[in-house]
């Protein structure tokens, strides 16, 4: 087989080949150059053989770029991988459309006690019964140490060793599909971690004098770094079976050419999609409030399938715990709820405080709601808090009813992270395992002058670096079934099941969906219409009451006291309910 490398920075390339152990030469191969800074060789590597690459005319071993597997590490020698071994149960599969989908968020690390794929393919049953339909997995690509939450991953076409490696993501994928789930996976392609990053040692993988909020930029300006990307998106989809991708904090990308690199992306899946026959689904996270990246490109736009909207994270928020404090500020408005309920955005060309400028675009009424995820809580929200506080360890346990129905009856595609289905009292911190002693430090030091400057107290920010910081996010797989936690839990699947049963709640059209929040006494009142659907949450002091259509019941109500009588809804202080006609 031929084995080929970009490394136009390199006047010399040798493929090392070593033993088992990965510390013991077998034999250096010569690589030819090619045209545009490519090298290669015919060489047949066996499925686990360990090798690397050594640039010019010195000794160290430097990771396979496109490396599959990495045993001992990103330092080390990789392993070579046959995506192609692995023998597939899932032919029948014909994969789950976003739209009328639940998305659940969730770290492998601290998803089980074990914190591996295997263990994960364990807890498939609880999100069938919970009602899950696409399973979103934060990045799995190698990184320096043990435990991370992913985002600082360098070698980007492996899996995590202490995950399980790549064979181990295929049987997940392929149980996965066996249970009706969809897995979607967060790839991060705006930067590289600090640690392990040999890249721009082959090429010009980085842009020179341009950084983002976690380092440098990748060079989209070069064919090569685009191809890079674009053929690792499409790997996980084709290699791994995996049906959609989530793309991180797209805004970082820096592309100027006529065709983005979403857009190409964007093309590229609904090729594949189409050869496979499945829907395969691209999600952007994106805070620039732009529905270009939505639009279909027929009308000029990337064509995604759908981004996430932090600014229904924001309302739901704000209306929930009261923070008004940094990007919160603006989401205290009570024509909040309406806007982002009703159009998507909140600010969509408004003036955004915390930035200090206008910012946004309105969404075209023609684009269904089901492009935009929204959720109360997700893995940035919480472990981003100087404590990773989850609103379910500081509010009652009606707040996060009312979390819930917010939650699964808004217009747009609902996503819950890990837990939050029972009201998990476990924190979502950040953590990190930086092999280095240096930058553990230096990461951890940042950490609270972070906080610091947002008037935070210190000595709650926990050091990122210690392994209790990790143990302590894990969830705790005694809480659902535990009084409080079962009742809630109950009442996410109930909601799932409403979801599914009534049309209403999936309808991909503005037509018929309004929304307005009410002045109360001790709080807000919020009623969303779907149709002839109507969605009450109390978060008042006060018993609130909306109209309901002729011939009208109640479907779901999370307190005693919710009466339906002569066409008005009324629901006691602190309560929500949906009613609606019979089908």
């Amino acid at each position: 087989m031929s084995v080929g490398l970009w490394a136009p920075k390199a006047d010399r390339v040798r493929l090392r080949r070593l033993d088992e152990s990965g510390s013991n030469v077998v034999e250096d191969v010569e690589l030819a150059a090619g045209a545009g800074g490519w090298w290669g060789a015919d060489v047949a590597l066996a499925d686990g053989e360990r090798y690397g690459f050594v640039l010019g005319d010195g000794d160290d071993l430097r990771p396979d770029p496109r490396s599959r597997r990495q045993p001992a590490g990103v330092h080390e020698a990789s392993a070579w991988f046959d995506p192609t071994a692995f023998s597939w149960t899932d032919a029948a599969w014909t994969g789950r459309q976003l739209a009328g989908g639940l998305i659940y968020e969730l770290h492998l690390g601290t998803f089980t006690p074990e914190g591996t794929l295997d263990a994960a393919i364990g807890r498939f049953d609880h999100l069938v019964d919970l009602g899950v339909t696409h399973v979103e997995l934060l990045p799995v690509n190698e990184f320096n140490g043990v435990w991370n939450w992913g985002y600082d991953g360098v070698l980007w076409y492996t899996v995590h060793e202490a995950y399980g490696g790549p064979a181990a993501y295929q049987r997940f994928v392929d149980a996965a599909h066996a249970a009706g789930l969809a897995i979607v996976q967060d790839v991060v392609y705006n930067h590289l971690g600090p640690s392990g990053n040999y890249l721009p040692e082959f090429g010009p993988y980085l842009r020179e004098g341009s950084r983002n909020t976690w380092g440098d930029s990748i060079n989209l300006d070069e064919d090569a770094v685009r191809s890079y990307i674009v053929e690792n998106a499409l790997m996980w989809m084709r290699d791994y079976h995996v049906d959609g991708l989530r793309l991180d904090a797209v805004h970082a990308l820096l592309d100027e050419r006529p065709v983005h690199v979403l857009q190409e992306i964007a093309e590229r899946t609904d090729a594949l999609s189409a050869h496979r026959g499945i829907p395969l689904t691209t999600i952007a996270e994106s805070d620039m409030n732009d529905p270009k990246l939505i639009l279909p490109r027929e009308a000029g736009g990337y064509g995604l399938t759908a981004q996430w909207s932090d600014d229904w994270h924001h309302t739901a928020h704000v209306a929930l715990t009261g923070e008004t404090i940094g990007y919160y500020e603006d989401f205290a408005a009570i024509e909040a709820f309406e806007k982002v309920s009703e159009g998507g955005f909140f600010h969509d060309g408004t003036y955004s405080s915390f930035r200090g400028s206008a910012h946004g675009h309105p969404i075209p009424a023609q684009v269904p709601n089901w492009r935009l995820v929204t959720f109360a809580q997700d893995h940035d929200q919480i472990g981003n808090r100087a404590a990773g506080d989850r609103i379910s360890q500081s509010l009652p346990f009606d707040r996060l009813a009312a979390a819930a129905v917010l939650t699964l009856t808004a217009p747009g595609t609902p996503m819950l992270f890990m837990g939050e289905e029972w009201g998990a009292k476990t924190p979502w911190q950040f953590f990190t395992s930086h092999p280095e002693p240096e930058l553990g430090e230096a990461t951890a030091k940042g950490r609270v002058a972070e906080f610091e400057k947002m008037g935070w107290d210190e000595s709650v920010v926990p050091d990122p670096q210690d392994p209790a910081t990790f143990q302590r996010s894990k969830l705790d797989w005694a809480e659902p079934a535990a009084d409080g936690h079962a009742e809630l839990l109950a009442l996410y699947r109930e909601l799932a099941k409403l979801r599914r049963e009534r049309p209403e709640l999936t309808d991909p059209s503005r037509h018929g969906l309004s929304a307005r929040a009410l002045e109360a006494a001790g709080g807000r009142v919020y009623e969303l219409h779907r149709g002839d659907l109507v969605v009450l949450v109390n978060l008042s002091d006060a018993e609130a009451a909306v109209p309901v259509a002729s011939g009208a019941g109640v479907l779901l109500a999370t307190v005693d006291g919710t009466v339906l009588e002569d066409g008005l809804l009324t629901v006691p202080a602190g309560g929500a309910a949906i009613a609606a006609p019979a089908l």
